[in-house]
């Protein structure tokens, strides 16, 4: 019997999220190692199109399909996927760690008496025995830890630690149905209200494609109105290092790092920032990292594609005039 990795696919709204296609390149990397299987599991309630999307990724998508799975309830979830996963007794299961796997992975493990690893950077085999990388001590340290032995383990995988997989055009998918069986008056101790969408003028910094991103270099907040000015030519949101939410000079949904957003844009622009491990790993997955700083020995140069040793308050005003200079070329003013 071929042994499975159960990826559970985290939708919102009709569209699967990114992090379900990051926990499966790590998925895919492990079933290779090994004679392993993955399998993507679809919870919800007409979903068609997700696991066509999903059969594109995974040799098999499991999907169970009830009008209670409509929204995301954990209470409802576990029950549904207790079921599943007594059935099909998977080596391993993953789910992001998210507001979906935060809550829903530890009363899941409780109630299936498994081993449970959360907020995982990495997790590997060794002979029979498998183990996680979790970050202690505010991200200085990677821990390497050893899993008890157990027939099912489960994992919840930091949000933009793994690059998003590509679909696997060769792979010949299938798609199951499951039925489970759940008791039709099933007792839950919540229920779903709504979704709270942030007001139109609110940024979403993890779905910029360019980030301006300053720190404690900035000195004073009368200086981000410079700033400001270089993220609009650029077409960038502005982002922020902790040090700045905490002085109350940008608000906190725009603070990148472990305890703000992860983001992965296609440009990331780091200014004035020291670069904290906390911090870079907001921002690793970024496709070009671009540093402006004054000191050499910063950490964040060790992360960039670029570097620019010199004081951010010289650079940026003639960058942004440098912009502004090829913006007016292209279009022949």
């Amino acid at each position: 019997m071929v042994a499975e990795i159960f990826v559970l696919a985290e939708h919102r709204q009709g569209i699967i999220r990114d992090i379900t296609y990051e926990m499966l390149t790590k998925a895919r990397e492990t079933a290779q190692k090994r004679n392993i299987m993955v399998v993507s599991v679809l919870l919800g309630n007409d979903v068609d199109k997700g696991a066509e999307i999903l059969s594109e990724y995974v040799e098999k998508v499991l999907v169970i399909e009830d009008p209670r799975l409509e929204n995301f309830n954990s209470d409802v979830y576990q029950r549904f996927l207790t079921a599943l996963i007594n059935k099909y007794k998977p080596w391993l299961i993953m789910m992001g760690h998210t507001s979906y796997g935060i809550e829903l992975a530890p009363r899941l493990a409780a109630s299936l008496n498994i081993p449970l690893a959360t907020d995982c950077i990495d997790f590997f085999l060794e002979g029979e025995e498998f183990f996680v990388v979790r970050q202690m001590y505010n991200g200085k340290v990677n821990a390497r830890l050893r899993m008890r032995r157990a027939e099912t383990y489960m994992v919840t995988v930091r949000p933009a630690t793994f690059a998003a997989a590509k679909p696997q055009t060769q792979i010949k998918s299938m798609i199951i149905k499951e039925k489970v069986a759940v008791e039709d008056d099933l007792k839950v101790g919540k229920r779903f209200i709504g979704y709270a969408c942030p007001p139109p003028s609110a940024v979403d910094i993890t779905t910029a494609e360019k980030i301006v991103s300053i720190g404690r270099g900035i000195k004073d907040a009368s200086n981000i109105p410079m700033v400001e000015e270089l993220a609009k030519v650029l077409g960038a949101s502005l982002a922020c290092s902790r040090p700045i939410v905490d002085k109350g000079w940008m608000p906190s949904d725009r603070q990148v790092g472990n305890s703000g957003k992860i983001v992965k844009p296609k440009l990331y622009m780091a200014l004035g920032i020291s670069g904290a491990f906390q911090h870079v790993m907001g921002l690793k997955n970024s496709e070009l990292i671009i540093a402006i700083n004054k000191d050499p020995n910063a950490p964040i140069f060790n992360f960039s594609d670029y570097a620019v040793v010199d004081d951010l308050f010289k650079v940026v005003p003639a960058l942004k005039n440098k912009i502004l200079e090829a913006v007016s070329q292209s279009r022949g003013v």
